[in-house]
């Protein structure tokens, strides 16, 4: 992404506000997630399926914003299209066989990506932030600024 990189001051604010969102959508989704203990339908997850895979994916748009490179927009939209399909159709296969009726009642009136404005199904989870401790979202959050300085940084060797 660095060596594709041309960002300017206006791409990396547009870039940064939409990647801090993703990371709002992720540390909201982390603090709901009992991973593999218990189906999380409250929060974010009464709006999509996937919030996590959802606030990853507007981080990486926000990425490829700040880069301000038609390249690195390209190379970030081929990643998603190409991985997070098989991933969401793999994760739904194992949380339907470890839920069964309960997974698919939520399923059914959730959608698996793009969120939907109201929520519905069960809303069986509440945030916690223990959740986002044992969840490990610090290292997601720590990553975004590190990204963005390195992009920055990339900016200020490129010639005027």
């Amino acid at each position: 992404m660095a060596a594709l990189a041309h960002p300017r001051p206006w791409s990396l604010a547009a870039g940064f506000a939409l990647a801090l969102a993703g990371e709002a959508l992720r540390l909201w989704a982390s603090g709901h997630i009992d991973k593999t203990r218990a189906l999380a339908t409250g929060g974010p997850y009464a709006h999509t399926r996937n919030p996590l895979y959802l606030g990853s994916t507007l981080m990486a748009a926000g990425i490829a914003v700040a880069a301000a490179s038609p390249w690195a927009a390209l190379a970030v939209a081929a990643y998603f299209l190409v991985f997070y399909p098989a991933v969401i159709r793999e994760e739904s296969g194992f949380l339907a066989s470890r839920f069964g009726a309960q997974y698919a009642e939520w399923a059914a009136a959730v959608p698996a990506f793009w969120p939907r404005p109201s929520a519905a199904g069960p809303r069986g989870t509440r945030f916690s932030w223990a959740r986002i401790r044992a969840n490990r979202e610090w290292r997601t959050a720590a990553a975004l600024p590190l990204a963005l300085v390195l992009l920055w940084a990339r900016g200020q060797w490129l010639p005027s």
